[in-house]
């Protein structure tokens, strides 16, 4: 087992009882065939994706829905949990990195970083630790799938405090990153008939990595003959 230090209390958290009990409560096919959906919107709206990784990939109900999208892709997931990562490794088909997301560092760049349900629960202090993460692991594309809100805002989870935070995950990475512009987003509303309790009033963005510009210095200027 892979040694996991935390930095903050809610690391600790989903590593520990909690994040055992969250697997138990997050699991069937109903959930994976809601992701196939969302993920059907999003992966039209990209091209030539050979690698994804996931940010907090738990079991891997998402990486399964975009197996199927994308059937030839490298999938890798990074997981804080035993429990969670070990599950992962029966797929037999993903890449795992059992470690705090805070503590990882991109051995090579994907073309699709997936984030989903994740920074929700990141300690706002260190949230910009992990847009940066991010970012250097994206090739092209970075999906956010997270609660929205213009302010930043606390919510109580589950009888936990300091547990979910929500905000514009996505405007801030924006701003944040000048190379980065958006190419999509949507809305998944947790009373949606057609697959009941598969969403839960997620809003996702589609965020695509510029090509570097050549700064107007670097243009030779023709000389006189």
């Amino acid at each position: 087992m892979n040694s996991i230090s935390f930095r903050t209390e809610q690391e600790a958290f989903w590593a520990g009882e909690f994040g055992n009990d969250y697997i138990r409560r997050n699991n069937g096919a109903e959930l994976v065939a809601a992701n196939l959906a969302l993920f059907s919107e999003i992966i039209q709206r990209t091209r030539s994706i050979a690698s994804v990784i996931e940010f907090g990939a738990n079991i891997g109900l998402n990486l399964r829905a975009l197996r199927q999208l994308l059937p030839n892709s490298e999938l890798s997931a990074i997981e804080i949990n035993a429990a969670a990562a070990e599950a992962l490794r029966v797929t037999g088909d993903t890449r795992v990195y059992q470690q705090s997301i805070l503590d990882f560092q991109p051995d090579f760049q994907r073309d699709l970083v997936l984030i989903k349900g994740v920074l929700i629960h990141i300690a706002p202090e260190v949230l910009t630790d992990v847009y940066d993460r991010l970012h250097a692991s994206s090739r092209r594309y970075i999906c956010l799938v997270e609660y929205y809100n213009p302010t930043p805002t606390e919510v109580r989870y589950r009888g936990h405090e300091a547990r979910l935070f929500k905000r514009d995950f996505a405007g801030e990475m924006l701003d944040r990153f000048p190379d980065l512009h958006l190419i999509g987003y949507g809305f998944k509303y947790h009373r949606d008939p057609a697959f009941p309790g598969g969403h839960g009033d997620d809003s996702w963005f589609l965020l695509e990595k510029s090509e570097p510009m050549i700064p107007p210095t670097a243009i030779p200027v023709p000389q006189p003959l």
